[in-house]
Parts: structure tokens; C-alpha cells; sequence
């Protein structure tokens, strides 16, 4: 019986990859991958930035914080990210 249950989700795997490859997946090269690898890092990088920003108290930590998010946004623009 366990073999059955791994039998068919084994299957429903490989049906979904399949799908998602025809269902307009484009085929993307590991360079477009690295690049979106990269964008997504970065990005979740800026939000957890722009939140310490909003709470922080001290100036200095926020000019720190402030210089960060500025790296961080330029990073992003290199890779093709628009504000």
C-alpha cells in the first residue's frame, strides 16, 4: 500500500513539472536564473532593510540603514530592477 501512495505522488510530480514546462515556463538559462536568484536575495534584503529603517530610533543606525538601502537598490538596478 505504501508503495502505491509513493507510486502516484512520485507521478503527480513529474505530471506538474511537465505542466508547468508547457504551461508557458520559459526556458531560461542558468544566467537568467542566477540573475533572478540574485534579484529575489536582494529584494527580500530591502524589505527587511526598509522595516528596520521605520522602526529604528537612533539617526545614526538610520543613516547606516539609509546607505544600505541605497547599495541594495543600485544592486538591483544593475540587474535590470526598476523601482
Amino acid at each position: 500500500m505504501a508503495r502505491g501512495w509513493e507510486s502516484k505522488s512520485v507521478e503527480s510530480q513529474v505530471e506538474a513539472r511537465e505542466y508547468s514546462r508547457k504551461a508557458g515556463m520559459p526556458n531560461r538559462t542558468n544566467e537568467q536564473m542566477e540573475i533572478e536568484r540574485k534579484s529575489d536575495s536582494l529584494l527580500l534584503q530591502r524589505v527587511r532593510v526598509m522595516r528596520e529603517i521605520e522602526s529604528s530610533s537612533n539617526a545614526r543606525h538610520r543613516k547606516t540603514l539609509e546607505d544600505g538601502l541605497k547599495y541594495l537598490e543600485d544592486s538591483l538596478g544593475a540587474l535590470g530592477w526598476k523601482k
